[in-house]
């Protein structure tokens, strides 16, 4: 009798092991869960919102793997990203930080924003007004903002709004050349985002740096909820967010 409850144990014990490995696998090598904390990706990425990122999407550095244990230097099996892709890269001036934004310029782009109006290579991002966009934020305060759909040179859109209209600290600026083996990155809350336009606090990311690509959303929470508060935790949900692809 002993001796078969002792084998159990031991079963159970080698089960929740291998789950463990599994987990650990997936985690490193196919997808990693991530929050976002602030509102620089506003409206794509609210905050509160929980997200896989596909660590294989770029192929991997040491950045991407638990540690830093990955390859200096460089990627392996590395895929470009596109314009548009949403990513989490590590901070190039404190790499021990996770940031995520959108890609908008590849290496040898020039990049410029013009009285709010972004440019690539000389020529003018598309970008068309639509509704504000509202939300509250976490005090239940309700927040507005000019909002827009901004067309990227590969034709891919998405929104972005402008809490400052076009007259943001970074709405006019130098223009841009992305180095080889680097992109630059911007968030959709324009207004409120700290990007590749700031060259001392993140400036131009190097592929390396490059985590992963912002894929599904699984879970968002409005913050209304503590989590000690059990009881109110089906209010504080964002239903319409869960199980949505990143655009």
């Amino acid at each position: 009798m002993s001796r078969g409850k002792s084998s159990g144990m031991v079963e159970t014990i080698r089960t929740i092991i291998y789950a463990m490995l599994i987990a650990a696998v997936i985690r490193t090598v196919a997808f990693e869960p991530f929050n976002i904390p602030s509102g620089s990706m506003i409206p794509s990425l609210l905050i509160g919102d929980y997200l896989f990122v596909s660590k294989y999407a770029y192929g991997y550095s040491r950045y991407s793997m638990p540690f830093g244990l990955g390859p200096s230097g460089g990627r392996l099996f590395e895929r470009v990203p596109e314009r548009g892709d949403v990513v989490v890269f590590k901070k190039p001036t404190e790499n021990k930080v996770d940031y995520i934004k959108r890609v908008i310029g590849l290496p040898g782009d020039r990049v410029q924003v013009i009285n709010g109006l972004l440019h690539i290579n000389g020529a003018p991002v598309k970008r068309d007004r639509i509704e504000d966009f509202i939300d509250r934020d976490r005090d239940g305060n309700i927040i507005r903002a000019p909002q827009y759909i901004e067309t990227l040179p590969n034709g891919r859109q998405h929104r972005i709004i402008e809490f400052l209209g076009d007259n943001g600290p970074a709405d006019n600026t130098m223009e841009y050349v992305v180095p080889p083996g680097h992109y630059f990155m911007m968030g959709d809350n324009r207004d409120n985002s700290a990007d590749s336009r700031f060259l001392t606090e993140v400036g131009y990311v190097p592929a390396e740096n490059l985590v992963g690509r912002a894929e599904i959303l699984f879970f968002s929470g409005d913050g209304s909820a503590a989590l000690w508060e059990v009881w109110r935790w089906p209010w504080g949900i964002r239903y319409s967010r869960l199980f949505q692809k990143i655009e």
